[in-house]
């Protein structure tokens, strides 16, 4: 019996896609619900499984090619059948294919669709390459020092030009350009950013936190909170629940614009900014007000790991009511996000420095972060933009206003 293997329903809003990678050849044998292509829409990559076991019998739509919901991607044979044999390979100067060393590396089985795509495109196989990530996971950084480490023609266009073993490049000698397309993600990003700057009248105040009470509350219960919970306390849930009282007393900053109409929210959505081998993405976690301390942690743990793993959904990244990024994980001091349309407002974090402080007129050295919210000047004023960020670096100084919620 032959089974016609389709584009999925793509997600709302999302019209096409685009046929990044297969994974099988024609005449390989398949397992039922065994990855076979990967698709990449404007922010997630989806994956197609094989419906039932079987052998490829014909692919009709090759890598690159864009695709709608209900195209037919291949022919699948159903039934435990053997796979044609491949056909024989030889080698050229342009491609070459790398083949395992004495001493193989055991990698793990699943990787992300960005992973799997770079692996493919150099003839690499997963046990070759060692994984730095959690659980031995193996992450894009993994496979392109991998690549560093051998011959440059492993290297295909797009890909930062490695040094060969025991050579040097010589300054002024080579001047190299490539030229690549944007990821659907990464043109999808550009579109979004240059929008939010044609559209929104953006304006970003700053303010700085002085965080030694969280740090030491979190110190003096982070071990137990982890037994107890099964989860690290990290940072941003603190952030977290001191911006949605911050929201609550400021309900404009968590609005939005629709038109000429401002569309207030009773709810709180809080957007994460997670960065990934993709792109940023920023999934959403919903009713945040209604989250202990641990469920928000666990939350945003498990969206993280899917963003991380290629395996977000478009329902997480959409529907936020106001946004946090954190671009201290990078070592950024200080900088003026851009604004998640159609949200008025978004939160930056920044490093933790030990800096000299004036305190009760005695100099003294405290942890301090710099705050930054940029805001639509269109439907939120400045005195309500500079409250709001007070709001959230009084409730930090002092985290029983979080308990009390004052």
């Amino acid at each position: 019996m032959t089974i016609e293997i389709k584009v999925p329903q793509l997600p709302e809003s999302v019209s096409d896609a685009t046929l990044i990678a297969w994974h099988k050849n024609a005449g390989e044998a398949v397992a039922r619900d065994e990855n076979l292509v990967d698709l990449e829409t404007d922010k997630v990559v989806l994956e197609v499984p094989a419906p039932a076991t079987g052998t490829i019998a014909k692919i009709l739509i090759e890598n690159g090619a864009t695709v709608v919901a209900g195209d037919v991607l291949a022919i699948l044979e159903e039934g435990e059948g053997t796979a044609a044999p491949p056909a024989a390979e030889t080698e050229s100067p342009s491609k070459k294919t790398i083949r395992p060393a004495a001493k193989e590396v055991q990698g793990p089985a699943k990787t992300s669709p960005a992973v799997r795509r770079l692996l493919d495109e150099h003839d690499l196989d997963a046990t070759m390459v060692l994984g730095s990530g959690k659980d031995g996971r193996i992450t894009k950084a993994d496979v392109m020092s991998f690549l560093k480490s051998d011959h440059s023609s492993n290297v295909t266009p797009g890909d930062p030009l490695p040094v060969p073993v025991g050579e040097s490049v010589v300054a002024g000698l080579e001047r190299v350009e490539q030229r690549v397309p944007m990821t659907r993600l990464r043109a999808r990003i550009a579109e979004r950013l240059v929008d939010a700057q044609h559209t929104a009248a953006m304006l970003t105040t700053f303010n700085e936190v002085d965080l030694t009470n969280v740090m030491a509350l979190r110190s003096r219960y982070r071990d137990e909170f982890e037994k107890k919970h099964g989860v690290r306390l990290g940072y941003m849930s603190f952030f977290a629940k001191a911006a949605v009282e911050a929201l609550k007393k400021f309900p404009t900053v968590n609005a939005s614009v629709e038109g000429t109409d401002i569309v207030y929210h009773n709810y709180y959505d809080i957007g994460i900014a997670v960065s990934s081998d993709r792109g940023l993405m920023v999934p959403v976690l919903r009713d945040v007000d209604q989250m202990s301390f641990a469920e928000f942690e666990a939350a945003l743990s498990a969206v993280a790991g899917k963003v991380q793993a290629g395996t977000i959904g478009m329902d997480d990244l959409t529907g936020g009511t106001f946004t946090i990024t954190n671009g201290g994980v990078f070592g950024s001091m200080l900088s003026t996000p851009i604004l998640n349309q159609p949200q008025s407002a978004i939160l930056g974090m920044h490093s933790i420095l030990q800096r000299p402080m004036v305190v009760d007129g005695e100099i003294v050295v405290r942890p301090m972060m710099y705050l930054a919210v940029t805001y639509d000047h269109r439907i939120i004023d400045g005195k309500e933009a500079v409250q709001f960020l007070v709001s959230i670096k009084e409730q930090l100084e002092d985290p029983g206003r979080l308990l009390l919620q004052v």
